[in-house]
């Protein structure tokens, strides 16, 4: 298997905070994360896309933007979108193609840090706790089936790390 390390979980659970701590210790790897790959290939954010064209013309372009960075070299970090571990295509990518970690997050947290971000499609709505709750409800069981399980509301950014990196070691 090549030595590439997967991040996913929902949205602000941490992916590209990690993401980005991981790339600054293994300097050797190269960070990609899809939603921003999306974004600057389309030109437009990820609400803007659902937007104008709609959640499904979305998932296809991340289906895409998956396939093609889980091709060629190893030695990647990978952040995916909150939904893309969805798809069971996506999913089989990418448990192939590395170590998934799945980025576990209290919902209490998961809000707290959402609620301080306005540009989330998830506070388009009256209730985004409520939509966070139900997303975690319906993802929770395909997040399970990462190869590592992480609860980051009882583990530092430090452990995280330590973890992931002896992880994807061994």
């Amino acid at each position: 298997m090549p030595n590439n390390i997967i991040l996913v979980g929902m949205p602000a659970s941490g992916k590209t905070t990690i993401g980005n701590l991981l790339s600054e210790k293994l300097p050797d790897y190269t960070l990609i994360d899809t939603d921003s790959l999306i974004e600057k290939t389309q030109g437009l954010s990820i609400t803007e896309i659902f937007k104008k064209y709609s959640e499904d013309y979305f998932r296809k372009l991340e289906y895409e933007t998956i396939q093609m960075v889980c091709s060629g070299s190893s030695k990647k970090i990978i952040s995916i979108g909150g939904g893309a571990f969805e798809n069971p295509n996506n999913r089989a990518t990418l448990l192939k193609f590395g170590k998934v970690f799945y980025l576990k997050s209290d919902l209490d947290i998961l809000y707290y840090r959402i609620s301080k971000d306005s540009s989330r499609p998830l506070l388009q709505n009256e209730n985004p706790k409520q939509v966070l709750q139900n997303l975690l409800s319906k993802r929770e069981e395909n997040y399970k089936k990462a190869n590592y399980t992480i609860d980051t509301t009882v583990m530092n950014e430090n452990e995280i790390i330590r973890f992931i990196i002896d992880a994807a070691n061994n």
